[in-house]
């Protein structure tokens, strides 16, 4: 039954209760700002530090609520953890979170005006709390579908061996046969999903526990990039109402770059510069950081990268290649982190190589640079097949099955795709631009939210 239109009319109240990890806070955080920007009033419950760092992210504080949570101690986990930034053991996390419920649901009673629907995705108990209390639970899945869909066929197994064949060759109905792991990589996820508790396949079981009992199943992402592997998800609960999201994307911030590095960018042509972050949860050992930088200065291009301290340094300057900094000169600069969206819009970005995190995937396609991956875990290494294999817009840089990245393989991804003459640059180059003029159509991203919110008054009909 559709919605009336006095219905549509009417404002929801959202909750959220996302991950105990800011890769999963944030994006229910800019959900609730879409949601809110439309008059609709969102109540996010959080641990209480992360209440404080992410405040700047609410940007519409008089609809948009934050309610503090105070995590029991667990065992496992350190002393007043409370997100995966304090905590590497995920499956403490994951007790410490089950440890909440009953505040959550205080919370919620308490507000005095009961949610229309409570938006989760590791809780699985959440559909359970929402039934208690009369409303709907909505499964929203932040980090793109590919991982999922690989999750399903992990489980589907269960009783028996996992085989890296199981992930090469996944079954028929499958969405795709190139967004699959490679042999050594299915061979060292079965080795770790054949461990009895092992947190990977620990996470996918609570995933999955709560989308076989919510009321549907939301999903940030658009139908026209990753539609089939929703559809794939959708078939194996029930065939719940699959709703999409869009995007979600932050606007890019207006504040003025670094003095040094907006001199360096407007001294270079544009479509020069290579540009490489990866994030601040990739770690990496001395030896493979050195090798990346010395990577890039064989380009013979400039460039400017974000990278993390390697293990064992205090600082950048001190993990450099001997004679680096003398031999690149003004043609390159290291930071440990620069504002990512703001500097991939400057006109003399050329090539982004990147880690294919969920979010940077989308704005790399939303960019105009020619686009490298260097995938480090199992979801990135998902994206970066979508993108390089699936719909042709990227180039993977090639591992060693020990994952180790040389800087020849780093040169040579870089060059194929910065070359003017180079066949697959060209090729990337056209399969990007279509894709981008899919994604920036105007009223592409409105017209999925203003959809999305109409879906969630459908199911309250």
């Amino acid at each position: 039954m559709s919605p009336s239109s006095e219905s549509m009319n009417r404002k929801l109240h959202v909750a959220m209760f996302p991950w105990l990890a800011y890769g999963h806070m944030i994006p229910f955080l800019h959900l609730s700002n879409e949601l809110a920007k439309r008059g609709h009033k969102v109540s996010v419950l959080l641990p209480k530090n992360a209440t404080l760092k992410l405040a700047n992210l609410n940007l519409h504080p008089h609809l948009i609520t934050f309610h503090a949570l105070t995590l029991p101690p667990v065992e496992g986990a350190p002393p007043g953890a409370e997100t995966s930034s304090d905590s590497k053991d995920s499956l403490a996390l994951a007790r410490a979170l089950d440890g909440t419920r009953d505040q959550v649901k205080a919370i919620l009673v308490a507000a005095g005006d009961k949610p229309d629907f409570i938006f989760f995705d590791f809780a699985y108990w959440i559909p359970e709390v929402a039934s208690e209390i009369g409303c709907k639970s909505v499964y929203f899945k932040v980090i793109g579908p590919t991982i999922s869909a690989l999750g399903l066929v992990v489980l589907a197994g269960s009783g028996k061996t996992l085989t890296a064949s199981d992930l090469t060759e996944p079954p028929p109905e499958y969405p795709s046969s190139k967004v699959v792991l490679r042999e050594h990589e299915a061979r060292q996820v079965a080795q770790f999903a054949n461990i009895p508790g092992n947190q990977m396949t620990t996470l996918f079981e609570r995933g999955f526990a709560g989308m076989r009992t919510c009321d549907a199943l939301a999903m940030r992402t658009c139908k026209e990039i990753e539609g089939q592997f929703c559809d794939y998800i959708a078939s194996h609960f029930g065939r719940r109402p699959m709703l999409y999201t869009g995007l979600i994307l932050p606007e890019i911030q207006e504040d003025p770059l670094d003095p040094a590095i907006s001199n360096f960018l407007e001294k270079s042509r544009p479509n020069s510069v290579v540009f490489c972050a990866f994030g601040n949860e990739r770690h990496m050992e001395k030896d493979q950081f050195q090798e990346l930088l010395l990577g890039f200065e064989k380009t013979g291009l400039p460039f400017l990268l974000a990278l993390r301290a390697p293990k064992g340094a205090n600082s950048i300057d001190e993990a450099l290649p001997e004679g680096f900094q003398e031999r690149v000169k003004d043609r390159g600069m290291v930071r440990d982190w620069v504002p990512q969206t703001q500097v991939l819009a400057h006109k003399s970005i050329g090539c982004f190589v990147n880690h294919c995190g969920y979010g940077s995937m989308w704005e790399a396609l939303l960019s105009h640079c020619q686009l490298v991956f260097v995938p480090n875990i199992i979801d990135q290494t998902l994206n970066t097949r979508l993108m390089a294999d699936e719909l042709g817009v990227a180039v993977e840089v090639e591992k060693g099955e020990n994952g180790w990245i040389s800087k020849e393989n780093l040169c040579r991804a870089v060059r194929s795709v910065m070359d003017e003459d180079s066949q697959i640059g060209c090729l990337v180059r056209e399969n990007h631009k279509k894709w981008r003029q899919v994604l920036t159509r105007p009223g592409f991203m409105t017209d999925y939210v203003e959809s999305f919110i109409e879906d969630l008054h459908g199911l309250l009909v």
